[in-house]
């Protein structure tokens, strides 16, 4: 365990995830230094007390303990290796957190570079979008050192409650290349059970009543369901980022020889929602593609 006193949080990704996480940490009383390539994104957490870096290489030089929650694994790359970037400027001792969805094989890069200037990196992605992020009970997945992740805990616990200790560098977002498997597939079944609840006349808000309490029961259903019958499409997690994530998860699924056809079902649809312009929403508008195919 950290001794609080000599913390220094710095935290990188001021969106629609990380503002939330961001702030719980500053709430719960430790000094906070935060980047984003949008100031106007930190202006909150600025007028809450927290202080303004005007490059990762700033705040590394400011901050003992890092996170991270940016888009894309270009950008987390660019953030810890570039030459203004965490790693080359970062303070040993220093604890530095990846919590974007990125590629495993770039977890375990910047693990290996971080050890050589004495910092502790660690790949911990989460789930639960927005609403898991705004309430502090985020599903956090783990990869890097048992002792490095032993001493971030407490940290950790201001953002989630499921928190798991999953292995070595990389091992969080191999962990989390599973959850957007499972994901992808089950908002196919969610999208065409509310769709044929409309068709055979039912009220689909009262099917959902039944089912989400049932074994057909998920996050999903329960979080994503009720905003497509409002139709209410604004992200908790943008479509962009989950077709970033499923490559990431095909890609890997390749180079192991795994076939995962639902996952390149899932893909293929959403990628028909980027063509209508829908990258910014929110992963539920893919109920419209049930309601214009053909099995729709």
């Amino acid at each position: 365990m950290l001794p609080k006193e000599n913390i220094v949080i710095g935290f990188i990704g001021i969106g629609v995830m990380g503002k939330s996480m961001a702030e719980h940490l500053l709430d719960a009383g430790y000094p906070l230094v935060v980047y984003s390539r949008t100031k106007e994104k930190a202006a909150e957490l600025l007028m809450k007390g927290a202080k303004w870096a005007i490059t990762p290489k700033d705040l590394a030089e400011k901050a003992s303990v890092v996170f991270t929650m940016v888009g894309y694994p270009n950008d987390v790359e660019e953030i810890y290796l570039g030459e203004n970037g965490l790693i080359p400027n970062g303070k040993e001792g220093s604890f530095f957190i990846d919590m974007t969805t990125s590629a495993p094989s770039l977890a375990v890069k910047i693990y290996e570079e971080a050890k050589k200037n004495g910092i502790q990196a660690i790949d911990a992605p989460v789930s639960g979008g927005d609403v898991g992020a705004k309430e502090a009970k985020l599903s956090i997945m783990v990869g890097g050192e048992k002792e490095a992740f032993e001493a971030i805990l407490p940290l950790l616990e201001h953002l989630g409650l499921n928190i798991v200790y999953q292995g070595k560098a990389g091992a969080g977002q191999h962990t989390k290349m599973s959850n957007q498997i499972a994901i992808a597939s089950n908002m196919i079944g969610v999208c065409e059970a509310i769709i044929y609840a409309e068709k055979a006349g039912l009220n689909p808000e009262n099917v959902l009543k039944s089912i989400t309490a049932g074994a057909a029961g998920s996050w999903s259903l329960s979080n994503l369901a009720p905003r497509m019958l409002n139709g209410n499409f604004e992200p908790g997690f943008y479509i962009k980022h989950f077709i970033k994530d499923m490559k990431i998860a095909i890609d890997e699924a390749d180079h192991m020889g795994m076939e995962v056809p639902g996952l390149s079902l899932a893909k293929s649809l959403y990628d028909q929602l980027v063509e209508k312009g829908e990258e910014n929403s929110g992963t539920q508008p893919f109920i419209s593609i049930g309601r214009t195919n053909r099995y729709g």
